[in-house]
């Protein structure tokens, strides 16, 4: 099983994940590959990773990894409907969050610029749940520093590691067909595809409205309409100055 990694940023824009999990899944394809294990969970992408993945031929095995986010795959999903029925008002960290917490939350939210935003953003929570993938002090120590950081919120570690997310990757792993059973995908099945995840990117990104018309006949026409009205060069002769001023006030307009 080969590996192939997106920026961990993406989780700060969920919008552009399907984008840019589509694109991979493209060139994997390209390259050869006929399973596909996507360790993605929704992700925040509020079911938009799912109707991507729709797209993809029927002929090229993608699974996603199960799951809302990534406390539910590294928490387990009957342990974390657990502690959110416990305390609705918890804040989680991972590894990564308690490690980057300074840059994602306290900068990221401007914290550091406008404290008295704090009790707005974190007013309503009462925990911070540590969901630790390592034995790490260090982290640990991060993490209870950010659940004082936030309005001294009580503070619980679980170790977790991993979670769901290996035996989710084994399952992947285990359920693969021999070579002779795997279905083949024709050149055909790759451009059908990609045709349907171009359409659905360009659905998903297309803007509001637009201040320049995309169609090209339409800007020569726009070009056209533009030239005619645009007077001719005159020698200017001798004229009166108001006039020559005058004159050069309306070219410049026009122009």
């Amino acid at each position: 099983m080969d590996l192939a990694c997106l920026p961990a940023s993406l989780h700060n824009r969920p919008e552009q994940i399907p984008s840019r999990v589509a694109a991979r899944i493209r060139r994997a394809r390209a390259d050869g590959y006929d399973r596909i294990f996507v360790a993605y969970a929704d992700c925040g992408t509020g079911g938009l990773l799912d109707r991507m993945l729709e797209t993809e031929p029927a002929a090229v095995d993608v699974t996603r990894l199960e799951g809302a986010h990534c406390y539910e795959v590294y928490a387990g999903r009957a342990a974390f409907a657990q502690l959110h029925d416990d305390e609705p008002g918890t804040f989680y960290l991972t590894d990564y969050l308690a490690r980057n917490f300074d840059r994602l939350v306290v900068r990221g939210l401007g914290l550091d610029r406008h404290p008295e935003l704090l009790p707005m953003y974190f007013g309503n929570y009462r925990r911070l749940v540590y969901l630790a993938q390592t034995e790490d002090a260090n982290l640990t120590a991060r993490a209870e520093a950010a659940a004082a950081r936030l309005g001294e919120l009580a503070f619980e570690r679980r170790y977790v590691g991993l979670g769901e997310l290996a035996p989710s990757i084994a399952a992947f792993a285990a359920s693969a067909p021999s070579p002779a059973e795997r279905p083949a995908f024709t050149a055909a099945d790759i451009d059908s595809a990609t045709g349907r995840i171009e359409k659905f990117e360009a659905r998903s990104e297309r803007p509001a409205f637009q201040t320049k018309d995309p169609r090209p006949e339409s800007r020569a026409r726009g070009r056209e309409i533009r030239r005619s009205a645009r007077p001719a060069f005159q020698p200017r002769g001798k004229q009166e100055r108001t006039d020559r001023l005058a004159g050069d006030a309306v070219a410049e307009a026009v122009r």
